[in-house]
């Protein structure tokens, strides 16, 4: 049965929960395919008990190597059109890409998948026609899962699913993440590659080692800064509001002196008091929020009342976190505090809490 892809989001975020509760307990390969692996194409739409659809061991001859077989293959017409190398919950996918790579040029097949009930990572042939390419052009990990991956995992469901769409995108959507990836990691430790060729953009004077040791901080904080404003303008578009960042009222907390010497508040600390209050806007009346700093942890209360905190932001030299008043004060490490809407289906619960 054909589903649409936010029934599929909520499907796939249900099985991420059962990842995060089984992994630990499953042991085998067998183990992971039964109770992870097969769930995951049910989800999509295919009949995983009927083998003329879903073929386990599936026979795919290698060289002078015969009867070598496959984990999975999803047939069409008794044509293999997806190929699935199935491995252990507890099995780093990056030094297992090989079998996959075998089987991959002896059948028909346009696409392979390896898995290890956690990670998926689909590979197509984009470098070299019918030879399987090197690195995946699309991959997610469902205890991870983001709502925009769902677009793409959308594809694979059974009655979506057609070749030559996919195979069309597939080449944008590698570069786009090379692209991602590249841009992510230049933001939080720019090469001096990468500052030289902004000073050529921004500055007159010769880049010599000392400018460009001087400027990279400088350009860390500019891509942070403009990230933030795009996400902060994105955040009010989506919800819906002419209030801006700025219109955020930031309440003023009563300290006392001594206190007030030793605390300083920082801009990342208010950005993820904005951000929480924007996260927050159609849960509670934003009069209600407020924050209390203190030396260890930037706290985020409601109703001015430390006893109804609901996040504690922690920042250092080596890492960025926060943790959520919940049952367990789950612990999220983050990158940039913008980071903190994201996790917006285990905040809020918490809100509700004070309602």
């Amino acid at each position: 049965m054909k589903m649409d892809s936010e029934t599929l989001l909520l499907d796939v975020k249900k099985l991420g929960e059962r990842v995060s509760t089984l992994k630990d307990s499953i042991a085998t390969e067998e183990a992971t395919k039964t109770s992870l692996i097969m769930p995951f194409f049910q989800l999509l739409g295919y009949d995983v008990f009927n083998p003329l659809e879903f073929s386990p061991e599936y026979i795919a001859d290698v060289g002078i190597k015969k009867g070598e077989k496959v984990d999975y293959a999803i047939l069409n017409n008794n044509n293999p059109i997806i190929l699935i190398e199935a491995k252990s919950i507890k099995s780093d996918l990056k030094k297992n890409d090989s079998q996959l790579f075998r089987y991959f040029g002896t059948t028909t097949t346009k696409f392979g998948i390896l898995t290890n009930g956690n990670e998926y990572r689909f590979y197509t042939d984009l470098e070299e026609p019918n030879k399987m390419d090197k690195t995946p052009f699309f991959s997610f990990v469902l205890t991870e899962i983001k709502d925009v991956q769902i677009s793409e995992i959308f594809k694979f469901q059974k009655e979506n699913f057609d070749v030559e769409n996919i195979s069309k995108a597939a080449s944008d959507l590698k570069y786009l993440n090379f692209v991602k990836e590249f841009l992510t990691k230049e933001v939080n430790d720019p090469s001096e590659e990468f500052v030289k060729f902004i000073l050529g953009e921004i500055y007159d004077g010769i880049k010599t080692k000392v400018i460009i040791d001087k400027f990279t901080p400088v350009v860390k904080r500019g891509f942070r800064q403009f990230i933030a404003d795009q996400v902060n303008s994105k955040l009010n578009a989506a919800l819906n509001t002419s209030v801006s960042v700025e219109e955020l009222e930031v309440p003023q907390v009563e300290a006392n002196a001594e206190e007030e010497e030793d605390i300083i508040t920082t801009e990342a600390e208010i950005e993820a008091f904005t951000t929480t209050k924007l996260l927050l806007k159609d849960t509670i009346d934003t009069s209600r929020i407020f924050y209390r700093d203190n030396k260890s942890y930037f706290n985020i209360i409601i109703d001015n009342n430390i006893r109804k905190w609901v996040l504690r932001l922690y920042m250092n030299n080596a890492r960025t976190y926060f943790v959520i008043n919940d049952e367990e004060k789950t612990t999220i490490e983050i990158v940039d505090v913008i980071d903190i809407f994201n996790h917006a289906d285990k905040i809020i619960p918490v809100v509700e809490r004070y309602l």
